[in-house]
């Protein structure tokens, strides 16, 4: 078995992959497996210079396996570290995508701590303090790539939006991918300048949220159906799904206890040794996932026992809060981005502002190169468990008034908002499109008979054109 390693942003050394590598060969064999160290690759990539995208990375990288392996790709498979996951699939998206997975060599695809949705880091990664730390390591901060990871960003959504039409795992299809994240911080790397490295329900870089590949994608167009809006003046017009809202084939995840980003005491990568194997769960799950058979039942299997054992971590004894992410952006029915605009949460049975309890809310960010789209990242247990179980949100987007104009809009989820679309440890993409109303004044045609008009005081009328 070829099993290659990729890195995560900004590594300048192979030695960031610890002594994994040397433990899994020593451990194969136990597990049925016929691995040697010379079929382990370590992958290096350039993360660090800000000229770097990604899709350069994916050109690079299928060039680099295909020197390698041949240019007919024998079957192999790849543990990957944070961002080196998403450069992974991106390959896979770039040189088979949904039409062509049956014809991908990628066997077994393991994701360690991948933000696979983006991490609220990146936002700070090319900013002063960013800056100041590539500088006493002597490389950039790696703009290129940070833009890609930074939430809500359009690349990340272009991926992850590919991904809802890759099949489900079958005989037909050999990649299986396995997703392991903790959700442990480090004290020891806690940066206190920085809150984001503390966050709950991440491992101080990635959120499990993030990280994990069961995420939902809802596209949503506003309706004819107006209603009134509690705690504001005047009625707001809902948004109603325009299709059925659509969510990626099953993958195994798995939540590995004592487990944070990075580091040598607990990071998911690089703390397993031959010492400590045995008390590090992330090395029984890799060798569980690559020894898994090819059939389509055994994989199910797997994902469900993860699921189960993610679910006794956080619902059992020594309970963890649990987390959610809602990526939501806005349009208009032309087709252009509506970056000015306020997005209220709502709860309760009267889809109130008012109506959540205190602290629900851990984070929002705006994504920088497309305000249209902004991130929260919510309490789940309290968004959706308590007297806020029903669930929704308002757009207020400006101009409100004008010769164009849009009205305010709602979407609620309705009752039990933690069944199909909102879970723990998800992300839920939202496309909302508003209308764009046009004053019939905007333009108006006159008779020349009429002679000369001015028309610089003309106000709009409040009546938009069909």
């Amino acid at each position: 078995m070829h099993l290659i390693f990729l890195h995560g942003w900004s590594v300048t050394d192979t030695a960031a992959y610890g002594r994994l590598p040397q433990v899994l060969v020593a451990r194969a064999a136990k597990a049925g497996l016929d691995l040697q160290l010379s079929h382990l690759h370590l992958g290096r990539y350039i993360s660090f210079r800000n000229e770097v995208r990604m899709d350069d990375l994916v050109r690079a990288l299928d060039h680099a396996l295909r020197e390698l392996l041949g240019e007919d790709l024998p079957p192999f498979a790849c543990i990957t570290h944070s961002t080196g996951g998403v450069l992974i699939r991106s390959w896979i998206e770039a040189r088979y995508g949904a039409a062509g997975l049956a014809r991908c060599p990628l066997t077994r695809l393991i994701l360690l701590a991948p933000p696979n949705h983006g991490s609220a880091l990146a936002i700070l990664g090319s900013g002063r303090i960013g800056r100041l730390r590539s500088w006493w390591q002597g490389v950039e901060p790696g703009d290129g790539v940070l833009r890609w990871l930074e939430l809500g960003s359009e690349e990340s959504r272009a991926l992850n939006r590919a991904w809802l039409d890759y099949p489900a795992a079958d005989a037909a299809t050999a990649l299986r991918t396995f997703v392991l994240t903790g959700e442990t911080i480090d004290a020891k790397l806690y940066d206190y300048l920085n809150s984001y490295t503390a966050e709950p329900g991440s491992d101080g870089v990635v959120r499990v949220a993030s990280a994990s590949l069961d995420y939902r994608w809802l596209e949503l167009r506003e309706s004819a159906t107006a209603v009134p809006m509690h705690g504001a003046p005047g009625n707001a017009w809902l948004l109603e799904p325009s299709v059925p809202p659509r969510t990626p084939a099953p993958h195994a995840f798995r939540l590995v206890p004592d487990a944070a980003h990075s580091g040598p005491a607990k990071g998911i990568l690089e703390s397993p040794t031959p010492e400590t194997a045995e008390r590090k769960p992330v090395v029984a799950a890799i060798l569980e996932a690559l020894a898994l058979g090819p059939s389509p039942k055994a994989y199910a299997t797997l994902t469900a026992a993860w699921a189960r054992d993610t679910a006794a971590q956080q619902v059992g004894r020594g309970r963890q809060r649990r987390f959610f992410q809602l990526i939501i952006r806005v349009t208009d029915d032309r087709g252009a981005a509506v970056s000015e605009f306020d997005l209220i949460l709502l709860a309760g049975p009267r889809y109130d502002p008012e109506a959540f309890p205190k602290g629900f809310v851990i984070d929002k960010q705006v994504n920088r190169r497309s305000p249209q789209t902004i991130t929260f990242y919510l309490d789940y247990d309290a968004v959706c468990t308590t007297r806020a179980a029903r669930f929704g949100f308002r757009i207020l987007a400006r101009p409100t008034a004008g010769f164009a104009w849009y009205e305010p809009v709602e979407f609620r989820f309705g009752d039990a908002p933690a069944g199909h679309l909102l879970a723990p440890n998800l992300t839920c993409y939202i496309d909302a499109t508003l209308r764009r109303r046009v004053d019939r004044q905007a333009a108006r045609l006159d008779p020349a008979s009429a002679g000369p008009r001015d028309f610089r005081g003309q106000r709009p009328e409040g009546t938009a054109v069909p």
